[in-house]
């Protein structure tokens, strides 16, 4: 599937980028069966298709963001994913999982007394404690502009992947596309050996 260019170092979360196959993992911060996908990501994916793993330089993951609407801060802390692919490319992954690792505080009780300045300070804070790295140029992504409707540094990331999951019908988080098509066999419940037996059978380069 297609990338845009000033999101492929920070969204291949596994794997090559020039890897002939591609594995798009939609994932919302705020969902919980996502969260568990991210562990497999991290724990299973990760080291199966790095540098010494069976299928390194066979398929790569590129992260994708869904962000939920029902839930009232999903916008939000998608935000602060796409400032961290901005200021901290190499970061992104570190940040997204412990973004995942604490996404308890971003439900929609424990934020429904926070307004979104206070949401995108605890966000800044996780970024710092997670990455070691200062919050000014990510909080600075995410500051409003000046016109009243305006949106932030990342609001036409934020668009594009919007756009890209609505184009191809994505609804539900998380969702797994192999090669471009949906791979409803795919569930947050797998280990790795689920996920062997479904490599074996899928990569053919």
């Amino acid at each position: 599937m297609a990338l845009q260019p000033s999101l492929q170092r920070a969204f291949v979360v596994a794997g090559s980028y020039n890897a002939p196959h591609t594995l798009d993992i939609f994932l919302d911060y705020v969902c919980p069966f996502s969260a568990k996908m991210s562990i497999a990501i991290e724990n299973v994916l990760r080291p199966l298709l790095g540098e010494n793993g069976k299928y390194a330089g066979k398929v790569k993951v590129i992260f994708r963001n869904q962000v939920q609407p029902w839930h009232s801060s999903s916008t939000l802390v998608h935000e602060a994913g796409l400032a961290v692919a901005r200021v901290a490319p190499d970061s992104f992954w570190k940040f997204s999982l412990a973004l995942f690792k604490n996404q308890g505080e971003y439900f929609d009780i424990p934020t429904s007394t926070m307004t979104p300045v206070q949401i995108r300070e605890k966000l800044a804070t996780l970024f710092a404690e997670s990455t070691g790295m200062e919050a000014a140029s990510f909080g600075d992504q995410l500051v409003l502009k000046s016109t009243p409707n305006g949106g932030t540094a990342v609001t036409d990331d934020l668009k594009y992947t919007v756009k890209f999951s609505r184009q191809n019908g994505i609804h539900v988080s998380p969702t797994v596309l192999w090669d471009g098509l949906v791979a409803n066999e795919t569930s947050s419940s797998w280990s790795e050996r689920e996920w062997t037996d479904f490599l074996e059978k899928k990569v053919t380069a």
